[in-house]
Formats: structure tokens, C-alpha cells, sequence
């Protein structure tokens, strides 16, 4: 008997037959699904989730972690307005000029008293004491001076348009008030003339060096 003729693709082909059936088929999408591939190591469980539970394919790599979170950022100060001041050359400065006006008040009184003495011992003048204190007190009172002159100077400029200006009418009506105060009230006109020029000696310094030295150690303007 002769044998029917098969064609290709049918269920008794042997050369189809490996690929037609469901259970030899090793390319089936179910053979990777298996116990060894199914749920473990290399199954959907690895490779669909995380450890939370949420897929970390179907989120936007490129969206905003922090897109949730309120971001609070702290405003910006604003500029402080006023001079920029060097603190400390400032400080040294004011130092120094207590120190010049200290000396100079001493150096003042010092003198006065020396020429008091010596026309007192002639005997023609009769007893001059032209100074109502000695000279370290005149020292001590001019470098407290300089320091209180110097924190004016520094209120003035955080404080005032015009500082300087400020600063030598202050200074300048507070000078001359204490050269004319000991002029006309002071009993005897010896002391009177003595106390002034001690008064104009601490005053000077002050008004000059503690504007120029001022001056110096601003940086700059805001």
C-alpha cells in the first residue's frame, strides 16, 4: 500500500511535529515560568517589584524625586544700609588717638605747671596756679574723651546722612563751650586761662584724628 503523502505543517509530519506540539515545545513562553525561573530568582517577583511593592519601571526615570515635598528656602536678608566699616582698624585707631590725647593733655599740664611754679617762686606774680587738677587727670580725662568721641563717630555714620559733618559741629560746639565755660566762670582768671587751654588741648586731637581716622577705615557705601 502506498503511503499518503503529508504536507508540511500537519499534526502527523514528524519534521513538525516537535514544533506543533504544546508540551515539547521548548520556545513556549511557559517554559521559563517554570519552578526554577518562575517566582524566584529570575521571575516577576525580582524583576516587577521592589521590596515595597512598587514597580520601578512604570515611574518617570526623568520626573522630580522631591516634587511632593514643600521646599521651604529661607528668604534672603536684605543689605544692611550704612558704611562698611574695618572693625578693627577702626578700634586701633580710636586706641591711638585716645593715647595722643592722653599724652598731649599730660604734656600741656605738665608745662603749665612748670611755669606756674617758677613764676611763683620770683615772688612778683604772688601764687599762680593757673591748673585746677594735675596732669594725669588731664591725661585720663582726654583719653575717655577720645573713646566717647569715637562711638559718636561710629553712631553718626550707621544713624545719620551727613555723619561727618555731624560729627565736627558736635565736637566743635562741645570745644568750644569748655574753653569758654572756665573763661567766664571761673573766679580767678589765671585758673580760668589754664583750664581752657587744657580743654582746647584734649579737643583738637579728638576733632582731627578721629574724622581722618574715620575716614580711613570705611571700605565702602551701601
Amino acid at each position: 500500500m502506498n503511503a499518503r503523502p503529508q504536507y508540511p505543517n500537519e499534526p502527523d509530519d514528524a519534521r513538525t511535529r516537535a514544533y506543533g506540539q504544546a508540551d515539547n515545545d521548548p520556545y513556549r513562553a511557559d517554559s521559563y515560568r517554570g519552578s526554577s525561573y518562575g517566582g524566584d530568582s529570575y521571575g516577576a517577583d525580582s524583576y516587577g517589584r521592589d521590596s515595597y511593592g512598587n514597580d520601578p519601571y512604570a515611574r518617570d526615570r526623568y520626573a522630580d524625586p522631591y516634587a511632593g515635598e514643600v521646599k521651604r528656602a529661607r528668604a534672603p536678608k536684605p543689605p544692611r544700609r550704612g558704611p562698611q566699616i574695618n572693625t578693627g582698624l577702626f578700634i586701633g585707631g580710636v586706641l591711638a588717638t585716645a593715647v595722643v590725647t592722653a599724652l598731649a593733655a599730660w604734656l600741656i599740664a605738665w608745662i603749665i605747671r612748670v611755669i606756674s611754679q617758677r613764676i611763683t617762686e620770683t615772688g612778683k606774680f604772688g601764687v599762680w596756679n593757673p591748673v585746677s587738677q594735675d596732669e594725669y587727670w588731664f591725661a585720663v580725662v582726654g583719653a575717655l574723651c577720645a573713646l566717647l568721641a569715637g562711638a559718636l563717630w561710629y553712631v553718626l555714620q550707621l544713624t545719620t546722612p551727613s555723619p561727618d559733618q555731624f560729627f565736627s559741629w558736635i565736637v566743635g560746639l562741645l570745644i568750644a563751650a569748655a574753653v569758654l565755660l572756665p573763661l567766664l566762670l571761673s573766679q580767678e582768671w589765671t585758673t580760668g586761662i589754664g583750664t581752657a587751654i587744657m580743654h582746647l588741648v584734649i579737643g583738637l586731637p579728638i576733632l582731627f584724628l578721629i574724622s581722618a581716622m574715620g575716614s580711613k577705615s570705611v571700605e565702602s557705601y551701601r
